[in-house]
């Protein structure tokens, strides 16, 4: 009996960690349309999400290839495209943006990770400097707490910057009710408008603000996933379980596309959990 259960949990182990190897190193393409009143043409985005220097092939060209094959209008990313640690190389985010750059336009929401290379210097010396340096020799200008506005689709592509003091661990601190309108200002009704805003956490007063589609990152899917639950066992924020760990949300006529992200930094493991490369199609309403 004993050797049986010993070959059982041998099995087991061995299934664990092909998955972990598998879904550490994979991504999935996933896809969400929205169809609105206020959208004046059709568009394709890509959106990229916690990249944190992972690389699919030598040159990232597996994940390259899959962008390419969607045929995107433009790319938008929800940040962490980079990791903040000292001595860290900037390296494959550059890489993969001057790639992208040379065909798509590219509206770069912050992440955490951004936001803390800027904060700390002392900690970071001039890795945000550098990055932004990269950035704007490749006609990147982040949304930082800014909007750019998509005439030809009737889009408002609005990013925000939310303070470090918002990322605490164990818990969810308060957010003001006039934060997002001291950010941003007010949303502009007459569009339809997406907010890139890294941390899922706040989406109810992302939607209480006006955005119409939120795009978000940062919780990296819950980290592993317990198959049948569906459900993401962890937050960055070190809680268990975590209400927004990935896929679509909705808040009143808000929507929220929450990427599980595409690379890994301090947990370096996926389990039950593949990194996604989301595709969000807008599309003007048809009225009869």
């Amino acid at each position: 009996m004993a050797d049986i259960l010993i070959t059982i949990l041998g099995a087991a182990a061995i299934i664990f960690i092909w998955v972990i190897l598998y879904d550490s190193n994979r991504f999935v393409v996933r896809k969400h349309q929205v169809a609105d009143s206020r959208i004046k043409k059709k568009a394709r985005a890509i959106v990229l999400a916690d990249l944190h220097n992972k690389r699919y092939g030598r040159e990232n060209e597996r994940l390259l290839e899959a962008i390419r094959e969607q045929k995107p209008d433009f790319i938008l990313v929800a940040g962490d495209l980079v990791t903040a640690k000292p001595g860290r190389s900037l390296k494959p985010a550059i890489q993969l943006l001057k790639e992208l750059a040379q065909d798509y336009p590219i509206y770069y929401g912050n992440g955490n990770h951004e936001y803390r290379m800027k904060l700390y210097p002392k900690t970071y010396g001039d890795m945000a400097r550098q990055y932004g340096q990269a950035l704007g020799e490749l006609g990147i200008d982040p949304l930082v707490n800014s909007r750019m506005i998509l005439e030809e689709y009737g889009l408002a592509i609005c990013g925000v910057e939310i303070d470090r003091e918002l990322y605490r661990r164990f818990r969810i601190p308060k957010m003001p009710e006039d934060y997002m309108t001291g950010m941003l200002g007010e949303a502009p009704k007459d569009l339809y408008t997406v907010l890139l805003a890294h941390n899922p956490d706040y989406f109810p007063q992302y939607a209480a603000w006006g955005a119409d589609m939120v795009l978000s990152g940062h919780v990296h899917g819950g980290v592993l996933r317990i198959p049948f639950f569906n459900r993401g066992v962890i937050s960055p924020g070190l809680r268990l379980f975590p209400k927004y760990d990935g896929g679509i949300f909705k808040e009143g006529k808000s929507t929220m596309v929450l990427s599980r992200g595409l690379g890994m930094h301090t947990i370096y493991i996926r389990l039950f959990n593949p990194a996604e490369l989301w595709v969000v199609e807008f599309e003007p309403e048809v009225t009869f």
